[in-house]
């Protein structure tokens, strides 16, 4: 199955009614996935870029929680593979599975493009054959170009100081800290510091059967709030509750086929009222 922040985004983007392009690597297993079906169906321009070997998990279900086990390393996905003009894209959204981005993707986007990253993609130590394990978080020029920057509280210490996160993001930056049922933070930095700090509920869901791709989902929803409403988007806290909503909408089936339409997103809003 073909799963990672940037199909699980791009779909939703695309299903959200944005005009969405993806550059995704893939092996020659992944090239024949079905779930590339989806994000075409749904509106979306694929790139597909050949590697060699592509990021390759298995998720374990436990009564503990999920574990993951690393399969094999993915080539990089290099730069050249970006089509002539996408460049000047009004929003990017980054989410690597397994740190394929090689740097100099941050200098792709223009200067007024705004820039999300998932950071959890860069988070991960991997050794082919065990069990992923988490990376310290510490500076990267991926934090440093984006305007928005998403995470789980699972994908980092407890202990992190999160006016630490300040020193690595650029001179402006909004941050969203999910923590699934409870909801989440957002918090915006400014010049190193935290000028606002929210928390945010979440959306119940009818029921959870899959968490797969919910921060993902979150993130395409917050990003669409603001590419279709602007700043406005956050007035009320009316981007985190479109994300939400649509988060809650995801866990409710599995896989990708549960990522949320237009439609049913517009009917979660008026049902939560």
């Amino acid at each position: 199955m073909l799963g990672g922040g940037v199909t699980f985004g791009a779909l939703a983007l695309a299903r959200l009614g944005v005009r969405t392009g993806v550059v995704l690597g893939l092996d020659a297993e992944a090239a024949s996935a079905r779930e590339l079906e989806l994000i075409r169906d749904a509106g979306a321009e694929i790139v597909e870029v050949p590697l060699e070997s592509g990021p390759v998990f298995t998720n374990i279900e436990t009564l503990a929680g999920r574990i993951q086990i690393f399969g094999s390393r993915s080539d990089p996905v290099p730069v050249e593979a970006l089509p002539d003009g996408w460049s000047a894209a009004p929003a990017w959204v980054f989410a690597p599975i397994a740190s394929e981005l090689p740097d100099d993707w941050v200098d792709v986007p223009s200067a007024r493009s705004c820039v999300a990253f998932a950071w959890q993609g860069i988070l991960r130590e991997l050794v082919p054959g065990e069990r992923v394990q988490p990376l310290p978080p510490g500076p990267s020029p991926f934090l440093e170009r984006a305007d928005i920057l998403a995470f789980s509280r699972h994908d980092v210490p407890g202990d992190l100081p999160l006016e630490q996160i300040g020193a690595w993001v650029g001179d402006s930056c909004d941050v969203i800290l999910t923590a699934g049922l409870i909801g989440g933070m957002a918090l915006r930095y400014r010049a190193g510091r935290i000028i606002d700090m929210r928390a945010y509920p979440s959306v119940p869901a009818v029921e959870e059967i899959d968490a797969t791709g919910a921060g993902d989902t979150m993130l395409a929803g917050y990003v669409a709030a603001r590419l279709v409403a602007g700043d406005a988007a956050g007035d009320l806290g009316r981007d985190l509750y479109l994300g939400a909503s649509a988060c809650s909408l995801l866990v409710e089936g599995p896989g990708m086929d549960s990522v949320p339409t237009v439609s049913q997103l517009r009917r979660r809003i008026e049902e939560r009222g």
